[in-house]
C-alpha cells in the first residue's frame, strides 16, 4: 500500500502548504534609537516565618498576578525519584477547610487560575476577587491535604506518562543526556522510573511537602491593580499560620565536563528521525561581567531567531532539520549550554560535523552580525516588559542572582555598549568545543559507521544511560533475494493472485489528534490514484485528490493544485501493491536487517520509501517515506500491526504514524475492496 503513506503524510502537510508565504528577508528595517525604559519597583516586606514578599503596583489592568517561588537546590530523591513531581501533583487537591472539587469550582467560578508545582505556585484574577483567591492559594500551600486515594491517582498518571515515552526519540534523549552530563546518583541527573514512583508513599509526600514547601526560602512576588498596604495586611494574615523547617538542602556536588569531546549515542530501532543534544557545563552566572557578551554570542550562534548560524547552516543551506538551536543557562544552580537538532537519519554525522563547524567559529563574529543581535535582543527585552511575569522574574532575579540594583534599567546600555572583541572573547566563558558531550538518539543503523569518521570517541548505551556494546548490524542470509521476499509477503496477506485482482481499497480510520478526534477516509486505486479526506465532528475539514495526472488539495475552505513535487510522487507509483513489481524494475534493492516494532525485519530500498518485511511471518511491518515540504525533506514512518482478513486479503487495522514529533495512531473500522470510480477521484 504505497499510496497510503503519502496520504498518511498530508494530514500533517496540507496546512502548512496552505498558508506558506513568500517573505523577503533582504529588506531589513533600520533600527531607531535605543529608548529608556522604566521598570517598575517593587516595595517589599518580610514575614516572621522568612516569607519574603515584592509587591508592584501596576493599575493599568484589574488583574493580580502572585507567583510563588522557592530559592533553593534541587533535592536527589534517589529510589524515590519523581516524589517532587507526585507531591505537587496533589497540591490543589484541598485543605482541611475545603474539598478539592469545591476549591476547583470556586477557582472556576470566580474566573481565575491557580497552579502549584514542586518549584513554587501560581494565581491569575480580576482584582476584586483577588482577596478571595489570595486566600484560596494561600490555603493551598499552607494548609495542602494529602489522600492515599489521589495518591494512587497520581501515581497511576505518571506511569502512564511513563509508558507513553517509553519509544519518544526525544523523552530518551533527555533522559540519557542528562544522566551521563550530571551522573545518574545527583539530583540532576536521576530519572523517574515505575519503580521508583510505586515506592512512593503518603508519609513520602507529607515529608517532601514539608521540605520543599517552607517560607524561609520562598519569594512571593504580588504585580497588578492592588495597592501595597492592603495587601500587606491581606497576606500577613493570609500566610501566619505558615511554619518554618529545619530541613536544610544539601548543596550540589561539583560536576565536570567529559575529559575529551565524546559522542554518547543510544539506539532507538523505531527512530522516526535522530534527536541529537549537545553540550557542556560551565560557571557563568547573570552578575558575571560577560553576561550580555555571551547572551550575545549564543544569538547569534543558534540562540536568536531562524537566521542564527546553526539554523542557516543545518536548516537553509543543507536542509538536514526543521530547525537547529543552541541555549545558554545561567541559573543558579545548573549553568550549561547546548544545542539541539532532530534530523533525518543518514544525514546524522554530516549533521553533527556541520554543528561542531559552526560552534567552533562562533569565536570569529561580524560587525553587522553583531549589530543585528543588538536590535533584535533589544526588541525582545522591551516587548518583554508587557508581561506581568517578566517583571516579577525580573524582581525575584535581583535577589537571588545577586544582580546589580541597575542591572534591568541598564540592560539596553550594557548590550549598547558590547564590542566585536568582548562578544568573541566571551564565547570562551560557556563554550567548550574540547569538552563537550554530543549524544545522538536514534536507529543507529542509519548512521552509527558515519559517527565513527568524525574523529571522535563513540561510546553506546541503552534507554537508562547503562554501557552497552555497538549494535550489531544483522546480515541478510545469501539465500534471502527481493523476489523471497515479496513473495513471502504477497503469500502471508493472500496470495499473488487474489492481490494482482485489487485494483482499489479504500478504508476508514479514526484517530486523536492534539486531542481532537479525527476521521480519515482513504481511497486508492491502481494508476496513481487517490482520494483522502480528513473530517472532524462529521465535517471534511481537508481533502487531497489525484486522479493520476492531477490533483487538488483543500484545507480550511481553500483549494489549490497539489505542489509539483507531490504530483510526481503519485504519478509515478501506479501499483498499490508495490511488492508486485519488485522483480520488474531496478528501482528496489534489498538491505539489512532492522528491529521494527520489536520484530526482526528485511529492509527494501525503494526511490523514496523504505519497506519493512517481517522476517519469520512476511508480513509488512513499517514504511518510511522521505517527503518534502516547503523545501525541507522529512521522513515519515508508518508502522502496520493488527492484520485481518478482508474478502481473502490480509491488511493491517492498526496503523501507527510518527511525524514531527507527534504519534498518530489509526484504528481502521472498515476495508472495501474494488469499488471505488473515476468519480471517486474528481
Amino acid at each position: 500500500m504505497k499510496k497510503s503513506i503519502y496520504s498518511l503524510a498530508a494530514v500533517f502537510l496540507v496546512s502548512g502548504i496552505i498558508g506558506a508565504q513568500v517573505i523577503d528577508l533582504n529588506q531589513q528595517p533600520k533600527p531607531g534609537p535605543t529608548p529608556t525604559v522604566n521598570i517598575a519597583k517593587p516595595q517589599s516586606f518580610k514575614l516572621k516565618n522568612g516569607l519574603t514578599v515584592l509587591v508592584v503596583e501596576d493599575h493599568k489592568l484589574p488583574r493580580v498576578n502572585t507567583t510563588l517561588s522557592f530559592d533553593h537546590p534541587p533535592l536527589l530523591e534517589g529510589d524515590k525519584a519523581g516524589l517532587s513531581g507526585i507531591m505537587s501533583d496533589l497540591l490543589g487537591s484541598g485543605t482541611s477547610k475545603i474539598s478539592k472539587d469545591d476549591f476547583n469550582k470556586k477557582v472556576d467560578y470566580l474566573g481565575a487560575s491557580i497552579n502549584y508545582s514542586a518549584n513554587g505556585a501560581f494565581a491569575n484574577s480580576l482584582s476584586k476577587y483577588y482577596p478571595e483567591i489570595l486566600n484560596l492559594f494561600a490555603d493551598g500551600i499552607t494548609d495542602a491535604k494529602f489522600s492515599a486515594e489521589e495518591l494512587e491517582k497520581s501515581k497511576a498518571r505518571a506511569i502512564e506518562g511513563l509508558k507513553a515515552n517509553e519509544k519518544s526519540t526525544q523523552a530518551i534523549g533527555n533522559r540519557v543526556f542528562n544522566a551521563l552530563s550530571y551522573g545518574k546518583e545527583t539530583a540532576l541527573g536521576e530519572f523517574t522510573t515505575e519503580k521508583s514512583l510505586e515506592a512512593i508513599t503518603l508519609p513520602d509526600v507529607q515529608a517532601a511537602y514539608k521540605k520543599y514547601y517552607a517560607p524561609q526560602d520562598a519569594y512571593l512576588v504580588v504585580i497588578g491593580d492592588v495597592k501595597y498596604k492592603e495587601v500587606k495586611n491581606m497576606i500577613e494574615k493570609a500566610f501566619d499560620g505558615w511554619q518554618k523547617s529545619d530541613y536544610k538542602f544539601p548543596s550540589l556536588p561539583k560536576f565536570e565536563n567529559a575529559p575529551k569531546t565524546e559522542i554518547d549515542v543510544v539506539d532507538v530501532p523505531n527512530a522516526a528521525q535522530s534527536v541529537i543534544i549537545l553540550g557542556d557545563l560551565h560557571q557563568l552566572k547573570m552578575k558575571n561581567p560577560d553576561y550580555f557578551a555571551a547572551t550575545v554570542a549564543n544569538y547569534i550562534l543558534g540562540g536568536g531567531s531562524l537566521e542564527t548560524r546553526v539554523n542557516m547552516n543545518l536548516r537553509e543551506k543543507n536542509g538536514f532539520t526543521y530547525g537547529a538551536y543552541t541555549s545558554l543557562d545561567t541559573s543558579k544552580y545548573d549553568s550549561n549550554f547546548g544545542g539541539t537538532a532532530e534530523v533525518r537519519g543518514e544525514v546524522t554525522a554530516p549533521a553533527i560535523k556541520e554543528f561542531m563547524t559552526e560552534i567552533n567559529g562562533i569565536k570569529t563574529i561580524k560587525p553587522e552580525e553583531l549589530n543585528n543581535a543588538k536590535e533584535k535582543l533589544k526588541g525582545s527585552f522591551i516587548l518583554s516588559l508587557e508581561r506581568p511575569e517578566t517583571v516579577a522574574r525580573f524582581a525575584l532575579n535581583l535577589i537571588t542572582q545577586d544582580l546589580p540594583k541597575d542591572f534591568y534599567t541598564n540592560y539596553l546600555k550594557s548590550v549598547d555598549a558590547l564590542t566585536v572583541d568582548q562578544v568573541q572573547k566571551a564565547t570562551s566563558d560557556f563554550i567548550k568545543p574540547n569538552n563537550m558531550r554530543i549524544f545522538v538518539a536514534g536507529k543507529s543503523s542509519q548512521f552509527a559507521d558515519g559517527l565513527e569518521t568524525l574523529g571522535y570517541p563513540v561510546k553506546y548505551f541503552d534507554a537508562y544511560a547503562n554501557p552497552v556494546a555497538k549494535p550489531e548490524v544483522k546480515k541478510v542470509d545469501a539465500s534471502v533475494t527481493l523476489a523471497t521476499v515479496a513473495d513471502h509477503y504477497l503469500a502471508a496477506i493472500g496470495g499473488k493472485d487474489k492481490v494482482s485482482k485489487i485494483t482499489s481499497v479504500t478504508f476508514n480510520s479514526t484517530t486523536k489528534m492534539q486531542g481532537m478526534d479525527l476521521g480519515i477516509k482513504n481511497t486508492q486505486a491502481t494508476g496513481g490514484k487517490m482520494n483522502m479526506e480528513v473530517s472532524m465532528m462529521g465535517n471534511v475539514a481537508q481533502k487531497m485528490t489525484f486522479d493520476g495526472t492531477k490533483g487538488t488539495i483543500t484545507a480550511m475552505g481553500k483549494s489549490q493544485p497539489m505542489p509539483d513535487a507531490m504530483v510526481a510522487g503519485y504519478a509515478k507509483n501506479k501499483e498499490i501493491f508495490p511488492e508486485l513489481t519488485f522483480g520488474t524494475t531496478k528501482d528496489y534493492t534489498l538491505g539489512g536487517i532492522e528491529k521494527i516494532e520489536g520484530a526482526d525485519s528485511y529492509v527494501v530500498n525503494g526511490p523514496d520509501t523504505k519497506y519493512y518485511y517481517d522476517v519469520k511471518t512476511g508480513l509488512k511491518t513499517g514504511e518510511v517515506k522521505t517527503a518534502e515540504a516547503n523545501g525541507q525533506k522529512m521522513e515519515v514512518p508508518t508502522y502496520f500491526s493488527n492484520y485481518k482478513d478482508v474478502d481473502g486479503v490480509k491488511f493491517p487495522f492498526t496503523m501507527k504514524v510518527k511525524q514531527m514529533g507527534m504519534d498518530m495512531q489509526l484504528d481502521v473500522q472498515n476495508y472495501e475492496l474494488n469499488k471505488a470510480t473515476d468519480a471517486d477521484f474528481k
